[in-house]
This record gives structure tokens, sequence and C-alpha cells, in this order.
């Protein structure tokens, strides 16, 4: 069994991040999967040099709305399966990347995902929730294959009221929404563990997104969007799963999960 730590960042614009050298504090820690987010950027756009660590592979996959979405996954793993899983993405935003690989007792299906938001429109809401019934029914499909799996990203969704600081304010908001929620709800009924939750019990207080209006992250007014998620045969294989709300550099916090496989 090995120890491995992966982490999933909202960067809201790679190619801004690197700018404020705001990946200088990964070159200190040992990553074995990094997931980025909102990358806004093509695989030729982004600098050569973001880390000191040279990784074996990176993959992106980026929207074709020019300069919106985008992920980039980086890893020194050896893939069994790449992907962008166009049957999930059916508009082509560039919102997974889908990485299999394998250990000696497990087949892992892992996604990084930057989900819809559902704010901009009733038809950007429809969208989202069909992603996330289509992305769910292709995870059920691997599980029956025999894969286990770990996805991160923003799912763009707080669960519950304890997920972010002004629930009753927000009931009615794109985000927060009972339909929303109640895809999140399906998520866990049909096996799969919020591993922040699963590690930290009912903690409140602990955000991953805070609008650049209001100040609201020096006021910690924020959303917990950002999760991994594990099958629920993995359960046992959790160390760790937090959220590393000391690093700025975004309108997102980086997110951890340590588990051994």
């Amino acid at each position: 069994m090995k120890q491995y730590n992966f982490i999933s960042w909202n960067v809201n614009g790679i190619r801004a991040v690197h700018r404020k050298k705001a990946f200088d504090w990964l070159d200190a820690n040992s990553v074995d999967m990094l997931s980025l987010q909102e990358i806004k950027a093509t695989k030729e756009q982004i600098p050569s040099h973001l880390f000191n660590k040279d990784y074996k592979f990176m993959f992106v996959s980026s929207s074709k709305r020019t300069g919106r979405d985008g992920v980039a996954l980086f890893t020194d793993i050896e893939p069994q399966f790449y992907g962008e899983c166009k049957k999930v993405d059916v508009l082509e935003e560039g919102r997974i990347n889908e990485f299999h690989f394998k250990t000696t007792t497990k087949d892992i299906a892992f996604f990084n995902v930057y989900f819809p938001n559902g704010q901009m429109s009733e038809e950007r809401l429809k969208y989202k929730l069909e992603f996330y019934d289509r992305f769910l029914i292709y995870l059920q499909s691997l599980r029956k294959s025999g894969k286990s799996i770990i996805f991160c990203g923003d799912v763009n969704t707080a669960h519950k009221e304890i997920d972010l600081k002004r629930p009753k304010a927000n009931e009615k908001v794109s985000g927060f929404l009972p339909v929303e929620r109640a895809w999140i709800d399906k998520l866990v009924e049909s096996g799969y563990i919020d591993t922040f939750r699963y590690i930290h019990g009912d903690v409140k207080d602990r955000y991953t997104w805070w609008s650049y209006r209001f100040d609201a992250r020096k006021t910690n007014a924020g959303w917990r969007i950002d999760y991994f998620f594990v099958s629920d045969d993995l359960k046992e294989n959790i160390i760790d799963s937090d959220i590393l709300d000391t690093i700025t550099g975004s309108d997102h916090c980086p997110i951890s999960l340590k588990i051994e496989l």
C-alpha cells in the first residue's frame, strides 16, 4: 500500500495565478496528482515552468469558449487510460480530465471536474443539472465494471446549510437550490463519500470559495463548493481530507486528499 497525496484547486486563471507566484507553495509538498479547474487557457498558453518539479504527465482539456473554463491534471502516475469524457461534457467546455490507473489492489478511475455554474440563466441551470445526471450515470457504469472512483473539483453547489455562511439568504440562488443539493444527496446515497465531512464531521465555518466582493474572504463569508469524493469501497483507505484555506491566489482555495492505495 502507498499513500497518495492529491490536490484540487479552482485557480480562476492559471496564468494569473502563475504571475502572482501563487503556485510556489506546491514546491514544498509532494503531490502525486494535481488537479486544476477554470484554467482559462489552452495547453499552449500554459507557462512552461509553473513549478520547480517537472511532472511526467500534463493533461489539459480546454474549452471551445475562448478564455473560459478548462481543466488541467499534473501527475507522475502512469495512466492506463486518459480521456476528456465528452459523453458528459457534451458542449466541449473543457470540464473533465478522466484518468484511469492501477495500484496493487485497486483499479481507479479518477476525475478532475469543473462542474457548470447555473447562475447565468435558466438554460445554464438546466445544463448544469443534466451534466450532474450524465456524470453520475457514467460513474455508476464504471463501478459496475469493477472500477473504484475518486473525483474532485469545483462542484458549484454547497451541499448543506453548514456549507455556506448565509444559507437562508441564498436558498433561491443557484449553487444552493434544493434541486442542486438533491443531486449531492443522490450522489451520497449512490455510494460516494464526501471525504472532508468523513474526516471532520460537522465542523463549521470551513469554506473553499469567497466572493471577491465585500471582502468576503476577510470576514469568512464563504461557501464550501469544492470536494473530493470517493466510492465507498475506498472508505477505509482515506487518511485525511482538508481545506487549505491559508493558500491565496484565487477566489477558491485548494483542497487535499491523502489516501492509501
